[in-house]
């Protein structure tokens, strides 16, 4: 579980990046498909940066702690870690929807990893608690 764990972080890492690029960058992007899908419109709007950050390096940095607790077996934080990106990515699902009514392919994307994360930090988490419970039954037996 924990390699799955450490390649979707990965993964998450890379397209960040990718969205990270799209920030920063003028020219035109492969993800610009039509009206409602446009990762130029969405990266480069007011809502791409918090305190001065791009939400992309935000997301670099949330996959690769996500990957490394994932690698490391830290099964609690890791789980609080995801659920926290998840509630943040949904937060950018909303603007994306409601607000700008303009999709990223690259936040789509992101926003799957996380989903999956979640489920599987979730999963990962409950199999843990349920082997102690039973250790701990047998001891006590």
């Amino acid at each position: 579980m924990r390699y799955l764990i450490l390649v979707l972080g990965i993964a998450g890492a890379i397209v960040s990046g990718l969205a990270l690029h799209v920030h920063y960058s003028t020219a035109t992007e492969p993800c610009d498909i039509n009206a409602h899908w446009d990762c130029g419109v969405v990266n480069h709007s007011p809502f791409a940066v918090m305190h001065g950050v791009p939400v992309a390096a935000i997301g670099i940095a949330g996959y690769l702690l996500i990957a490394a607790l994932g690698f490391f077996r830290q099964r609690f934080s890791l789980m609080v870690a995801v659920f926290a990106g998840f509630c943040f990515a949904l937060r950018l699902t909303f603007i994306e929807e409601l607000v700008l009514e303009v999709w990223c392919l690259y936040c789509v994307i992101s926003q799957t990893l996380i989903a999956l994360l979640l489920a599987l930090s979730i999963g990962w988490l409950a199999a843990e608690y349920s082997w102690l419970r039973r250790a701990a039954r047998q001891t006590v037996a």
